[in-house]
Formats: structure tokens, sequence, C-alpha cells
């Protein structure tokens, strides 16, 4: 199984707070839309080849889902596509939320 790392949320604000870091969730739509971390990209099936054949593989990819359970497949999945540094946020959307309620971004 390719390498990732779990994240906690204040590891991931940390990371997420340095230049080039890139994130992305994979959640539903309305869930997206209801809330998400400032500069997350929503990837699904119908956008992740583009979203692969764009993506800087050597800058740190932080995956969030909804409790931190699917990002883990998602981000193995990553690291076997080429991506060098991939990290599953532990706890998900809920968790961040619950971390940091005022970086809960709606649309």
């Amino acid at each position: 199984m390719p390498e990732f790392q779990r994240i906690s949320p204040d590891a991931a604000k940390t990371l997420l707070d340095q230049a080039g870091t890139q994130l992305i969730d994979i959640r539903d739509a309305l869930a997206f839309q209801q809330g998400h971390i400032p500069g997350a990209q929503r990837i699904d099936n119908d956008n992740l080849a583009a979203f692969l054949a764009r993506a800087n593989k050597q800058a740190p990819l932080v995956v969030c889902c909804y409790h931190g359970i699917s990002s883990q497949n998602a981000a193995s999945f990553l690291a076997g596509e080429g991506f060098t540094e991939v990290y599953s946020l532990d706890g998900g959307f809920e968790g961040w939320r619950g971390a940091f309620p005022e970086l809960s971004s709606r649309d």
C-alpha cells in the first residue's frame, strides 16, 4: 500500500498556512457547499483525472472527507499516483470544524 500520513487538524492548519500546500475535499457537493475548509478543492470521480493532470505531485497534499475514514483510502490512492507527501486529515471536516469553527467556510 502506498505511503501517506495521518495529520491532526492543528498540524494540518500549520501545513496549510505554508504556501504551496494543496487541499482536496472528497465529500459530496451538498456537504461541501454547506461548509468546507477555505482553499479546499472538491474532487470526485468526474474531475479526478483533470486534478491528477494539473496537480503538483511534489507539493504537500491534504485530503479531507467527513470523518477521516474515506480520506485514508483516497490518500493511499493518491500516493500511488505519484504524490510524494500525502496526508489524511484525522477527524475529517467534522474534526476541523470542531477545532476551527471560524475557518469553516460556506459558498
